[in-house]
């Protein structure tokens, strides 16, 4: 397939038409269908451009491995299921009768701590507290964005990531960051101006605390949870097989939290953080992979049947084939994008406005507009940085000061925050599978509040570039 460079306004439309559609037909995957489709007719790509693109944009090893990360993810959600293991864990936090409050304060941090990876988290504190959500009556759509506030925008903060790695990466051989221990000073010098990132992990906690009260769509939702005991609207459709959430504990199996819940999620930690530490790629898919492993085995000598154990395998799998037809396509969608030039006509919309005083506050929107059209804050990253950093340091005379790592820290937060807006999103999707939400209540109800602190973040670097410049 040729690749095209830039396509001007025509690059956007697969993007717009694929949010637009999401929103009035309530069916995403039809909408994402239907924006591949008329993307590759307007590429020029013919009938077979729409096939053509499916095959070209999943075969490749990032679809594969959030494909398999997702798959064991599934599976290993049965497992806690089928043994009674996240039943016990909830029905413990239960007894210690966790307010409201008490509960989303608890994904807050459950969030937190599981910063390794924006991919696990989610699905982690989606799957772990969403029972224990339901009983305090807190909204899916409010686990969803809690689990979504505090995955990404964590792991974009944290310097033993491979958000960290990747980002430092991409500044070595810009100005004067020459090797990889002058990317990760600049990743750590940008870190008090990653605002959006800062700001949307501390909103989370304010908004869970009560200190500020929800608004907007969320409120609807919350009322609606709180009064009527419906954690999802009428007529919504939670983007995750019933397989997963209707699953009952094997009959007369003692739960055993500790070896079929909490020594799992340890392992799994473990085994990620170590293999950064040795390797500086965390291991995370291969981790799940060796503890679905350890997990089957060990069901077994617990007592359960070979072929329970088998049908718990294959109806995670199917639990979790919502989420990855939605992300199938959704990648597809990226990877139309980039064929049509989308990133580059955005940023050639925003040339003009490169001042010095301007800068970082243009290009986190900028950034943020791009990792929105294409629900990829990875790729946008990978586009942005290149073109970003240079523009910096041409302003400072090659020097790294205040400005540099603003402008770093803006590529960073900006994708991040379109990341959060766009239904399009992986870490969007991931939130509302591991939630069990409708995955446009998602999207709808945490909005305005992603909205809020990107604007407030934008007042901060055009603060930071006024001072600095």
């Amino acid at each position: 397939m040729e690749e095209i460079i830039n396509m001007g306004f025509i690059s956007i439309i697969p993007a717009i038409l694929a949010i637009v559609l999401s929103f009035v037909t309530r069916n995403t995957i039809v909408s994402l269908a239907i924006a591949c489709i008329t993307g590759t007719l307007l590429a020029g790509q013919g009938l077979l451009g729409f096939p053509t693109l499916l095959k070209e944009s999943l075969g490749t090893t990032s679809f594969s491995w959030v494909m398999l990360l997702n798959t064991f993810i599934g599976i290993l959600v049965a497992y806690f299921q089928k043994t009674g293991a996240i039943q016990g864990f909830s029905q413990w936090v239960h007894d210690k009768h966790l307010s409201r409050r008490g509960a989303q304060l608890m994904a807050w941090v459950l969030g937190m701590f599981v910063y390794f990876s924006d991919s696990f988290s989610p699905l982690f504190v989606g799957c772990t507290m969403r029972s224990i959500t339901d009983k305090a009556r807190v909204s899916r759509e409010k686990l969803a964005y809690i689990a979504d506030s505090t995955s990404a925008p964590v792991s974009v903060l944290v310097p033993i990531t491979g958000w960290a790695a990747y980002l430092s990466g991409l500044a070595v051989g810009v100005g004067c960051i020459a090797t990889d221990a002058d990317g990760a000073a600049l990743f750590l010098k940008a870190i008090p101006f990653n605002f959006y990132a800062l700001i949307a992990v501390v909103f989370v906690g304010l908004i869970g605390s009560g200190i500020i009260k929800d608004f907007g769509p969320m409120k609807k939702a919350e009322k609606r949870a709180l009064e009527e005991g419906k954690v999802i609207a009428d007529g919504a459709t939670p983007l995750i097989g019933k397989e997963l959430t209707e699953m009952e504990p094997y009959p007369g199996f003692k739960p055993r939290v500790f070896l079929n819940f909490l020594l799992p999620v340890l392992m799994i930690i473990t085994m990620a953080l170590g293999t950064y530490i040795a390797f500086k790629s965390a291991k995370t898919m291969e981790a799940f992979l060796f503890v679905v492993i350890f997990m089957t085995v060990s069901m077994m000598i617990q007592g359960i049947p070979f072929k329970e154990v088998m049908d718990t395998f294959m109806n995670g799998i199917k639990g979790a084939l919502p989420a990855i037809v939605l992300l199938a396509l959704a990648y597809s969608v990226n990877s139309l994008s980039k064929q049509m030039g989308t990133a580059n006509y955005i940023i050639s919309l925003c040339e003009g406005f490169m001042t010095p005083h301007l800068l970082p506050a243009i290009i986190f929107i900028v950034a943020s507009v791009m990792a929105f059209a294409t629900g990829s804050s990875w790729g946008t990253f990978a586009i942005c940085m290149p073109i970003a950093l240079p523009l910096a340091f041409s302003i400072t005379g090659g020097e790294l000061n205040t400005i540099v790592a603003a402008v770093f820290a803006a590529v960073a937060g900006g994708g991040v925050f379109g990341d959060h807006c766009s239904p399009l999103s992986d870490t969007t999707i991931l939130s509302s599978m591991g939630s069990a939400s409708d995955h446009l209540d998602h999207v709808k109800t945490q909005l305005p509040y992603s909205l809020i602190c990107g604007t407030l973040a934008v007042i901060a670097y055009l603060i930071v570039g006024f001072v600095a410049a």
